[in-house]
């Protein structure tokens, strides 16, 4: 008794409660024409009553559309891909379309992310944008000519399936560029693992390379995870004539400066230190950040847009769409020691 009292109301008790048929209800919650008010108001009051809601699958089903968008996410706690999320969210409702997504507690696994791919294919979404660097080529082709896939916040360089992402190269550089022009000549760059962050790592080597290029004296600081930042700090300190740290996210920046502080070194009148990402919290002014911001909304948005074109427009050639951010000044840069006599 208990189990029948608590299940799902479905559309016969809406038909029976509204005393009209079946398919009358059905018309009246698909918003179709042709009803006569007063049946239009007696089935939605009684849905209304026994609390009904139509089954999107079952919709779906029955007009081969669901208008939703299934989407991958690595990891849900890092705020780069809560900001991307909710930017796709907001797309997504803008065109009419539901969005669900299926993310890690921590880190989203090969294999749970495979995983993903299919249980949102299961739930009948028209489209899939992928926002995790961990599924290979591999993992799309099983499904690749049945539903459309879009990349969003890292780039496929294997041109397997269309991407957005922040345009890394113009970051990288454009970071570079400015701690030359500020007179630094001998400079630390922390450098994630490719395999960890193919985004953060890309806009790594594009600083090494310009720096490179300009004349600058590079240390490459490889960083396996964040509980080593205080070990490689000791480590650049032992090189005096090293004037500006560059790191690959915001967040490691402020786990560097705080280090830096332990060890009685001010930023930026001992040492100027860049970040990357400009979100959240840590974007804010009164922390001053020397960063480039990531368009995540403009990549978010273009994401959705995308998927959209390839599903309702059939075939599509495969891009690449890298957008550029905004350099943010910020405080944390400023003339070497050696520079203004220090």
């Amino acid at each position: 008794m208990e189990a029948a009292e608590s299940r799902q109301p479905t559309i016969f008790d809406v038909a029976a409660e509204a005393g009209v048929s079946k398919s009358m209800v059905s018309r009246v919650m698909r918003g179709e024409g042709g009803v006569r008010q007063e049946k239009v108001d007696r089935v939605l009051a009684a849905a209304e009553k026994l609390g009904y809601v139509p089954s999107a699958m079952a919709s779906g089903l029955a007009s081969k559309r669901t208008k939703t968008l299934g989407v991958v996410v690595r990891n849900a706690k890092l705020p780069f891909y809560g900001f991307l999320q909710g930017a796709m969210q907001k797309r997504a409702r803008e065109r009419g379309y539901q969005m669900v997504s299926i993310s890690g507690v921590e880190e989203l696994s090969a294999d749970d992310a495979r995983q993903a791919l299919r249980d949102l294919i299961a739930l009948r979404v028209e489209g899939l944008i992928v926002c995790s660097a961990m599924l290979a080529v591999e993992d799309f082709m099983p499904f690749i000519d049945r539903i459309p896939f879009v990349m969003a916040g890292h780039e496929d360089t294997t041109r397997t399936v269309s991407s957005v992402f922040c345009d890394e190269e113009d970051g990288g550089r454009r970071l570079a560029q400015y701690v030359h022009d500020f007179g630094h000549r001998e400079v630390a760059v922390f450098l994630v693992p490719r395999e960890y962050s193919v985004s953060q790592y890309g806009r790594g080597m594009a600083m090494i390379e310009l720096l490179g290029q300009l004349g600058i004296r590079v240390k490459v600081m490889d960083m396996k995870g964040a509980e080593e930042v205080g070990t490689l700090v000791d480590e650049v300190l032992c090189h005096p004539r090293i004037t500006a740290y560059m790191c690959p996210s915001d967040v490691v920046m402020l786990n560097v400066m705080d280090e830096l502080r332990r060890r009685d070194v001010s930023v930026p009148q001992d040492v100027s230190v860049t970040g990357y990402d400009g979100f959240g919290p840590l974007a804010s002014p009164y922390l001053g950040f020397t960063t480039y911001r990531q368009p995540l909304e403009e990549i978010g948005s273009r994401a959705v847009d995308l998927v959209l074109e390839r599903l309702d427009g059939g075939d599509h050639a495969v891009e690449a769409l890298p957008v550029k951010g905004e350099f943010i000044h910020g405080r944390t840069v400023a003339l070497p020691r050696w520079k203004d006599g220090r």
